[in-house]
């Protein structure tokens, strides 16, 4: 009878066992799958001291490889301003990078080096994220010897906006805790699947286990376009605003609580040509309506530059619909 049960004991706990052999085994493998496709990226730039000397500097980023002709996906604040770019795969093998084109609105940026039996790694669906999910960021942080780091976690928030100095307003990011260290920008984000669901871009320096990366589903139009243009065009209305929120609305003593308000309008741009003014809040652009910031820039990507558009606006207490024809973003 004892001999049974020990049996009956050893079977059960080879079977809770399983479950988390399996966790180890699943994560190392697909980290071993793709890390030939994942890139460390040195930049060499001349920048001036304070007597307007010229002094080279370094710069440490990260990327991968997006497809078999040599195309690498990175953040623009990486390469931005770099008279040299070099890019670094795991197996040993240093290119000299040319620059496709860069987007410093979505702070991305393509890269192309030329080499044989490059492995790639497509741009996942960031749309199925759930809050929660497990979550792998890779790439090369802190100057660190002996390649890429991989650290994990789990997908904190969906759908945040930050802004960080000398750099745009991100939207649509994922707020992630996996560890992000300078030098991981570029990086992929992976699910457990093996695809990569983000690109890893910022980092709060005075926060603990936050980090945030561009969705992979924003990142797919840009990387189209900068690849077939060189660049990103964009319509806009010429303007800069602010998401409205219950706080906004009461600190500047307006009687609706959601839009995009409106702070101030570019000389001789298409919101100045109709009349749009610091202070209007834009409810709805061609009938899509407006709530905040995100809505504003995704109501804006749905039209293109020279189209002619409905915008309609909250001003003193009435609603005024403006024609504006969008034009192209400098």
């Amino acid at each position: 009878m004892i001999a049974g049960l020990w049996l009956v004991s050893l079977w059960l706990g080879s079977a809770e066992a399983r479950p988390h052999a399996e966790g180890r085994v699943g994560v190392p493998a697909m980290v071993a799958r793709v890390l030939p496709a994942v890139v460390s990226i040195t930049t060499r730039q001349i920048e001036r001291d304070q007597f307007n000397e010229p002094v080279p500097t370094r710069g440490l980023g990260s990327g991968f490889i997006v497809d078999r002709q040599g195309h690498v996906l990175t953040n623009n604040h990486v390469i931005e301003g770099a008279e040299e770019i070099k890019v670094a795969l795991t197996d040993g093998r240093v290119f000299r990078a040319t620059l496709v084109g860069a987007d410093r609105f979505s702070d991305l940026a393509v890269l192309r080096i030329d080499g044989k039996h490059l492995p790639a790694l497509p741009l996942g669906d960031s749309e199925r994220l759930a809050v929660g999910e497990s979550v792998v960021a890779i790439g090369s942080p802190l100057w660190i010897e002996g390649g890429p780091t991989v650290t994990t976690g789990v997908v904190s928030a969906l759908g945040r906006s930050m802004e960080q100095p000398g750099l745009p307003m991100l939207h649509h990011l994922i707020q992630t805790d996996a560890a992000i260290n300078p030098g991981n920008s570029g990086g992929p984000l992976m699910n457990l699947r093996g695809e990569v669901i983000g690109i890893n871009t910022a980092l709060i320096a005075s926060a603990h286990g936050i980090g945030f990366a561009i969705a992979s589903g924003t990142a797919k139009r840009v990387v189209r376009e900068l690849i077939v243009k060189g660049r990103v065009v964009r319509p806009s209305l010429g303007l800069v605003a602010v998401g409205l929120t219950p706080q906004v609305a009461h600190a500047n003593d307006l009687a609706i609580e959601r839009g995009a308000l409106v702070i101030r309008v570019d000389d001789g741009g298409a919101g100045e040509a109709v009349g749009v003014e610091a202070g209007d809040v834009i409810r709805s652009i061609g009938g899509r309506r407006v709530t905040d910031l995100h809505d504003l820039h995704d109501v804006l990507d749905r039209h293109r530059s020279g189209e002619a558009v409905d915008v309609s606006i909250w001003r003193a207490g009435r609603s005024v619909t403006l024609r504006a024809v969008l034009e192209e973003e400098p």
